[in-house]
């Protein structure tokens, strides 16, 4: 069974209606200790990070999530979910849930002036990516030419290089997905991103082996 986390921050139907037409069973709950016995979570998120890390204090879910990473438990991140998943937020100068070591941080701060220019922000639409560090499991069978759907005007920008398994070019090498031992994470909106989305959930859900 996957787990969908609620927690008031999320893009939840897209991502319930991904699932269903994969076939995928799931719960999807406010409530931690419904999704204890789930063997995979989607962690998915939209919105600001400060108030996301106060859903999640709230409803106990910060606690649960580091317990489950601690376990190592499988955990997918979409999109704000990809990034509290790290240590601090410069939106809000939050500080986040610490499963992977690194910063999260505004384009503005990356950009020259010169890029500034040229890429607006937030970094919204299609885009496709390249594979890095040897790729990740999440991409299995996803052709190479796929595009993906982006918007976030903030960056993961982890402590150790070798976790980024693909990255988009937005003026800036865009971490786009992550993995760090049982977790991924992916900075686009996989259910809103066609068959090569639905196929990375597929992957996901599937397991390694799929």
């Amino acid at each position: 069974m996957i787990g969908i986390v609620d927690y008031n921050a999320g893009n939840i139907t897209s991502v319930e209606r991904a699932l269903k037409s994969l076939g995928i069973e799931y719960i999807r709950s406010r409530n931690p200790s419904d999704l204890k016995d789930c063997e995979k979570l989607i962690f998915p998120g939209v919105g600001d990070a400060a108030y996301a890390m106060n859903q999640l204090k709230e409803t106990g879910f910060d606690v649960f999530l580091k317990k489950w990473a601690l376990d190592g438990k499988p955990l997918m991140g979409i999109c704000l979910g990809s990034q509290i998943i790290f240590d601090y937020s410069e939106e809000g100068d939050t500080p986040c849930l610490g499963l992977i070591k690194g910063k999260i941080r505004h384009f503005d701060n990356l950009f020259s002036d010169e890029e500034k220019k040229v890429n607006k922000i937030p970094h919204m639409g299609w885009n496709n990516l390249t594979g890095k560090n040897g790729g990740s499991y999440i991409l299995d069978t996803v052709p190479e030419s796929s595009d993906f759907y982006f918007v976030h005007s903030y960056v993961i920008c982890p402590e150790d290089d070798s976790v980024i398994k693909a990255y988009a070019d937005y003026g800036v090498q865009v971490p786009a997905v992550v993995q760090y031992g049982k977790i991924v994470a992916c900075q686009f909106h996989p259910e809103k991103s066609g068959e090569p989305g639905l196929q990375i959930l597929k992957n996901f859900c599937g397991g390694e082996s799929c």
